[in-house]
Formats: structure tokens, sequence, C-alpha cells
């Protein structure tokens, strides 16, 4: 980068602030010091006396053409005495951050670097957008500002990276107004500005440069100059060059190599043009720098914005936040506040309307006489801020509570409604549109005319928390229901089941399927009429009609599996009756003619009949049971009972009921398995020997 002159002369052709002694401050005289002093205070008042104290200790009039003036400008507290501190070793007040961000240098500060071989001056300018003035007293600003490029060879303009591209935090409006006033009431000079980006972030400044010079340019073309000046480029007047820091507080290490590669770049030797006989010799610079300001002072165009508008504005705002906080710390709005937290509160859009056109009237009448448009601009920002006082806490927590109460009436409305036996849908219907009414009406109730507060997405939330109520209430419903059928169901199939397997014969497992599908069509379809008005879909109905038919099952299992649990009971009770008793159920006497034997096996194979049904569960329509009964004859009864289908043909008679499984036979429907049936066999023909061994002792 490079800092050309001015065309007072800044140097003569010589350096500009000598690069090599700012490089290596070692190398000015050891007994050289920072002289400081005040040059105007924050009053506007040049301090004449401690300025000429401040040319006679540091022989500044004797420097004739060869010193050199550079002044920082920029926002408060943004490190300007930092960096020019760190740059030319001067002393200025910083600012101390734990004590907090507030204004350091007041009024403009000067000072001899100590550190340049070339007698340098460094103007501290008090920052610009300071609290302590406020954001209406922008005057000293502007007039300081101007002064700075009036008196200066060199410009520093510290700026905040995030600024770039803002428009007040940049100060586009103070440079405009500088721009302005210094073509019309100097003599141009060429001057650098040197724009110090401050706390860069990842953006690049090969980005941002070009944003920062194309607003740079526009002020310059959007500032009034004079008719010679009109079209005059902004490089005649000033040089323009841009430099980034990164954060002095969080990268300090890095921010100090920064500053001294700002010295090698912004202050290395270079010729300098410009016209020679603009230089202010030193021993003249004191009584030129008193006529600038002295004109800058008095010149009333600098006084923007006007004194009415600016009057206004100040006045108004104190107005509009005296407004705010009466109405912020009023006892009955507190009141109001308190009481909607915790319920719904008839009459709150009523007596809020009241309260806030108190308060609006109050400012128009206290305001009435200041300028229209500030007037109606900071009745508008008192106006908008007491809306959102009360919307935030008070209007969103009592539509909270609208809707949850107006949610709880539809319950309680929906229940009753149902009771009285009222359709479903009809019930729904009638509540939801009756509530949802009300909601209406209570939010009308809240609301006030100075707002127009959206309440459509608290509706659609009290919509969609009835709709879930409802979807509950019905599937609640359906469940019941079904329940009291799965119990109808367990009452028509548990008595016909049992007696069906007590008296297990080949058509068992058959017979109870025919009755398993046509009871649970029974209570199905009795479902469906309990269930009209319920607004239930075909996949719900095939969904409870399955539920039917797995309980249904169920039951027919459970029963199934209890009396597998007692069929050696069964199958001694059924040898003894067909043993003991003749075709026509009589009771046998046992004489020599009757072959106890025969009669014996007769009754062998209707109780194998007993086993043979009990082994597995055979409601699917499969052949499992036939398969079961031949393999069972086959292993138990012999080769008189050999199978009659193919399969059963390959089975040996090796031991076919050493597995723990059949055939073909899911493990979830085996109820005895092909060992156990061995087992309990064995057992059968024990309890069943001593019968038969007494009806051969009997015999006559």
């Amino acid at each position: 980068m490079e800092a050309t002159s001015s065309s007072r002369g800044l140097l003569n052709g010589e350096e500009i602030l000598e690069g090599n002694a700012f490089s290596h401050p070692a190398t000015a005289s050891s007994d050289d010091h920072c002289y400081s002093t005040q040059l105007i205070d924050s009053d506007g008042e040049f301090k004449v006396t401690e300025f000429e104290e401040f040319i006679k200790t540091t022989k500044f009039a004797e420097r004739g053409l060869t010193y050199s003036v550079v002044a920082i400008v920029g926002p408060q507290s943004s490190g300007k005495s930092t960096l020019v501190n760190r740059l030319f070793q001067t002393n200025f007040k910083e600012m101390e951050a734990l004590k907090g961000r507030s204004q350091t240098t007041k009024g403009i500060w000067l000072a001899k670097s100590p550190s340049i071989q070339r007698f340098t001056l460094v103007m501290d300018i008090e920052g610009t957008d300071g609290r302590e003035r406020g954001e209406d007293d922008t005057k000293f600003e502007k007039q300081s500002t101007l002064f700075a490029l009036a008196v200066s060879d060199v410009v520093l303009i510290n700026m905040w990276c995030q600024d770039i591209g803002r428009e007040q935090a940049s100060n586009k409006p103070l440079l405009k107004t500088v721009f302005q006033a210094i073509m019309q009431f100097f003599s141009p000079r060429k001057s650098t500005l040197i724009f110090v980006i401050r706390d860069m972030t990842k953006t690049p400044l090969e980005i941002l440069e070009p944003i920062l010079r194309e607003d740079i340019q526009k002020i310059w073309d959007s500032a009034p100059k004079p008719e010679a000046d009109r079209n005059t480029p902004l490089s005649k007047f000033f040089n323009v060059e841009v430099v980034a820091l990164s954060s002095c507080e969080h990268m300090e290490d890095t921010f100090t190599e920064e500053v001294g590669c700002m010295r090698q770049q912004f202050f290395r030797p270079i010729e300098l043009g410009g016209d020679q006989n603009a230089v202010v010799p030193a021993s003249g610079f004191s009584f030129s720098a008193v006529k600038i300001w002295e004109a800058i002072k008095q010149n009333k165009n600098l006084n923007i914005p006007s004194h009415k508008v600016m009057v206004a504005t100040v006045r108004c705002e104190e107005i509009a936040n005296e407004k705010y906080a009466a109405f912020a710390g009023n006892e009955e709005w507190r009141q109001l506040e308190n009481a909607v937290q915790y319920a719904t509160h008839p009459g709150f859009g009523n007596k809020l309307r009241i309260m806030l056109d108190t308060y609006i009237s109050e400012y128009d009448g206290e305001a009435t006489y200041y300028d229209e448009g500030v007037r109606s601009a900071k009745r508008k920002q008192l106006e908008e801020k007491l809306l959102k006082l009360a919307h935030e806490p008070a209007f969103k927590a009592l539509l909270k509570h609208i809707r949850c109460s107006t949610l709880d009436k539809f319950k309680e409305a929906f229940k009753r409604a149902l009771d009285g036996q009222e359709g479903f849908s009809v019930a729904v219907s009638k509540c939801t549109e009756y509530l949802m009414a009300r909601f209406d009406e209570d939010c009308a109730d809240a609301a006030i005319k100075q707002a127009n507060w959206d309440t459509s997405k608290v509706k659609d939330k009290l919509r969609h928390e009835i709709e879930a109520h409802v979807a509950s209430v019905r599937s609640d419903k359906i469940t019941q229901h079904t329940e009291l059928c799965k119990e109808r169901l367990e009452e028509l199939l548990s008595g016909p089941v049992k007696d069906l397997l007590e008296r297990a014969s080949n058509g068992t497992w058959p017979t109870i399927r025919k009755l398993l599908q046509r009871e649970t069509e029974s209570v199905s379809c009795g479902s469906w009429n309990a269930h009209r008005g319920f607004d239930i879909d075909e996949q719900t109905k095939s969904e409870i009609h399955a539920s039917l038919e797995e309980h249904g099952r169920g039951v027919v299992e459970a029963k199934a599996r209890e009396e597998a649990g007692r069929v050696l009971t069964s199958m001694v009770a059924r040898f003894s009756r067909n043993f003991s008793h003749d075709s026509d159920s009589i009771q046998r006497v046992w004489n020599p003619q009757e072959d106890i034997r025969a009669i014996a096996q007769t009754a062998r194979v209707a109780s194998l009949e007993v086993l043979s049904v009990m082994a597995a569960i055979c409601l699917d329509g499969d052949d499992h049971g036939d398969h079961i009964k031949n393999v069972l004859y086959l292993a138990l009864l012999g080769s008189r009972n050999a199978p009659t289908s193919a399969r059963d043909r390959r089975v040996t008679t090796v031991d076919i009921l050493a597995p723990n499984t059949w055939e073909e036979v899911p493990s979830s429907r085996t109820l005895i398995t092909p060992f156990q049936c061995k087992h309990l066999w064995r057992q059968f023909i024990e309890h069943t020997a001593e019968i038969v061994s007494k009806a051969i002792a009997e015999r006559v």
C-alpha cells in the first residue's frame, strides 16, 4: 500500500513517515519522548494555550516544512487509541475493557510520535456514535472529522469488519457530509484515506475491499460539489487505501504482527507530488488550525439534522419513553397482565384498549407542537412497543388459556353427547362447530382495535387437539366394544369346543373349524352394527375381524391344551366305557362266550382315537390329523392297522414315535409329541390291564 502526499507537500519529496524508523523505534533519539495534549475539548473549544505550550515543548515551530500530520477517526470503543499507540508509540489513553465500553477519548488529542525520525503529529479524534452524546448529537462528529481531513496528510478511518455494507455503522452519512463541506468551504488538498478494517472475519479482504471501495465511490458521487469539480474523480483529492487487522483482544500476537506489516506497507519512502506552495510552515500551523476550526464551527450547514428536527427527535423520544415506562409500571396493567397468566379474563381486550388509548393520547397531547414527521414516527414506535409488551407475555398467555379452556369444554360436551346415546359422528360435528365458534368469540373479546394480532395458528392447534381427542375416544370406544365382542365369542366357543374335544372323533377338528368360522362371523357382524356412526373404514374393519379371528383361535387352542393335559384320563374313561358296555350301552356280563381280548382291542382303538385327535391342533384344514392317527395306529396297534396313504407307508416301524415333533406340524400347534404319545400309551396299557384282568377273572 502507498501513502501519498497532500498537495501542500506532506514531505516535500522526503519520506512520508520514515518506514525504517517505524519498524525500528530504537533508531529514534534516546532522549525523544511522546508529548501529548488536548487540542480541542469535548465542548468544541480550541485549547490555544495548551497547544502553544505543546509547540514550545516539542520545538514544532522549528520544523519548517518537514513534518507530517496523521489523524484517526471512527466509532467509539473501536480501538483507535490502541491502534495509533501501537503504530506510533504514542501514549493516548486507552479504554479499560473490564470497566465497560464507554467514551475514552473526549474531543481531539494531539501527540508527537517519539519513534519516527520525521516530525509526526498524531491526532486521536473522539469516537463517533457514542452513547454519551446520544444518537442525534452528530454535530461534533461532523466537525471533528472535517477538521481531521482539513489539516491531516493521512487519515486512518477505523471501522469494524461487520459494519461494511451498513449505512450508519460504517460512517456513510458522516463521510458524505464531510466530503460535501470540504469541497465547498476549503481549498482542495490531496490526502490519503486509509480504511482500517478491524477484527477481520473469515471473509477475505479480496471480497470486502471492492465492497468498501464501491461504497466510498458512491458517497463521493452523491456529494454536492462546486460546478467546476462536478465531474472531478475522487482520486484527484484522495488516495484511498484499505488494510485489515485481526482482533487485538482475541488474537493479540497476530494483531501485533499485522501492525508491523502495516508499518512496512504504509510508511515506506515515496516521492510526493502536489502543490508544494500549499504547505503550511510549522510556525504557522497553529494559526491555520485555529482558523480552520473556527470556520468549521461557524458553518451552519453542518447542523444536520436541522435544529427543529433534532429537538423534536430528542423530545418526542423522551415523551414516548416516559409513556412506555408509565404504562409498563401501571398497577392496573400489572394486575391484568398477572391475571391472564393463570386463567382466561373476560373483557381483556376492552380494558387493554382503554389503557393504550390513554397513554397514546397523552403522548399526542405533549408532542403536538413538535415536527409532525418526527412526532408521527415516534408515535408509531411507541404504539409498536406497547403492543409488543402487551402481546408477548399477556395476549399469548391469554390465548393459551382460551385454547385449553375450549378444549376442556369440548371434551365435557362430547362426553355428555355420547352418554346421551347421540351418534358419534353427529356428536363430533355439533360439539366442534359450537366450541370453535365460542373460541372465535373469546378471541374477539381478547383482541384490541390497535392491533391485528393473528390467532389462526392457535385456532389450528385447537382444531388439531380436538381431532386428536376425537380419534382417541373413537379408538377407545372401538377397543372397548371389540373386547366385549371377544368376551362374547369366548362364551360362544368355550362350551361347544370342550364338548367336541371330550367326544374326540375323526370329525372333531373339521367341526371345530366350522364352529369357529360361524361364531366369528356372527360376532363380527354384530360388531359393525354397534360401531355405526364411528366412521370406521374398511381397513379398520379388517383389523377388527382379524383380531376376533385370532382371539377365537386362541380360545380353541387354550381349550385344546387344557384337554390335552388330561388326555390319559379321557383315554382310560373311553376304554372303560367301550370295554364294559356293548354297542347299545348295556353293561356287559362276562360269560365264557365273550371274546374279552377282541373287545379290549376294539376299546383300545377307540381310546387311541382320543390320543390322535389331541396330539395336534388342526384348524387350518390340512391332513395332519389323519397322518398322526395312521402313525399312532401303526406304531401302537401293529400291522393290523397299517397306514393307508403313500406318506404313511414311508414311515418305518423301527421306532416311529421316537422324535419330539410330528412331520410337517409346527411346534406351536403340537399338543402331544410322538415321544409323549408313546409314553402315554404305555401308561394307558398299564391302567387298562387291570380292567381286562378283572373281566377275565369274572368270566363264568
